[in-house]
């Protein structure tokens, strides 16, 4: 007989994204709310929520749920463009000087790689691969940037390109170096909330050969629903001055590669003279 199943159906999992966004819109919901938004049972209702609390991203109440205090969401990219400009600023001013002029890199969707893109327009020679359609619309005009854009099916809200053709297109090739960000950082584990584009992230990181993240300071110790990877699985982390020091230095200390990039507008720990702090 086969054992009891350690994974959840795919209906299942999708219901229980759409009720972590009905409530992280809303703030809290009902179980008799839920079960009408979403046309099934109360006990169903009560085994999504004992799951989805189980995992921090919402908290039990009498007769509902509600947020916890540092749930997350990202949000459409028209959001998250204007949240952390300055960290994401300095962080790609880092990011920028581990790119080599030939090199063959990857940019994700996201919008601190987008902003990482501006600042490589004017690269005398570069190819980059990517699946965001507003990073890809950076370089259309710059001849000496050979430029591959992933397809795939479109999603608007992500400006970016996400599914099986997308992962396959990516399998095709090999890059240098791949620069990503996630949504959230608890511990030592990078999470997403959407698995569309956990799988695309996931496809680029098969095939570079040099992985290296960039997340501000402001997703460290949030929490969003789904695992992406292991902080040890990049090259190098580059965040912001914002980071609590007690949190850098655990990280150092479990043998992350970490760069800090100072930004005026936090508490710095050094000076805002220059773009990363040396550990």
């Amino acid at each position: 007989m086969m054992p009891q199943a350690t994974f959840e159906t795919r209906s299942a999992s999708a219901r229980r994204q759409n009720i972590l966004d009905y409530v992280r819109d809303r703030g809290g919901a009902q179980i008799d709310e839920l079960a009408g938004r979403f046309v099934t049972s109360r006990m169903t209702i009560h085994r999504d929520l004992q799951v989805l609390s189980e995992r921090g991203v919402l908290r039990r109440v009498h007769g509902g749920v509600t947020t916890p205090p540092k749930a997350f969401s990202e949000g459409s990219i028209s959001q998250r463009s204007h949240r952390a400009m300055e960290a994401k600023q300095a962080i790609a001013a880092v990011a920028a000087g581990l790119v080599e002029e030939g090199e063959i890199i990857a940019l994700d969707d996201s919008t601190t790689s987008r902003v990482l893109a501006e600042r490589l327009t004017d690269s005398a020679s570069l190819t980059v691969v990517t699946n965001s359609m507003g990073t890809a619309n950076l370089f259309t005009s710059k001849p000496n940037v050979n430029l591959l854009l992933l397809g795939g099916r479109y999603n608007i809200d992500f400006d970016a390109f996400f599914g099986t053709l997308c992962e396959q297109a990516a399998a095709s090739l090999r890059v240098n170096t791949l620069f990503l960000s996630v949504a959230a950082i608890r511990g030592m584990t990078a999470y997403h909330q959407e698995q569309d584009i956990i799988k695309a992230k996931q496809a680029l990181m098969n095939i570079s050969d040099r992985k290296i993240l960039l997340v501000d300071s402001t997703k460290f110790g949030v929490i969003t629903l789904n695992r992406f990877s292991d902080l040890t699985e990049f090259d190098v982390v580059i965040t912001d001055s914002g980071l609590e020091k007690d949190l850098e230095d655990t990280l150092r200390n479990a043998g992350i590669n970490l760069k800090i990039a100072e930004i005026s507008t936090v508490r710095a720990r050094g000076s805002s003279n220059s773009p990363e702090r040396n550990p």
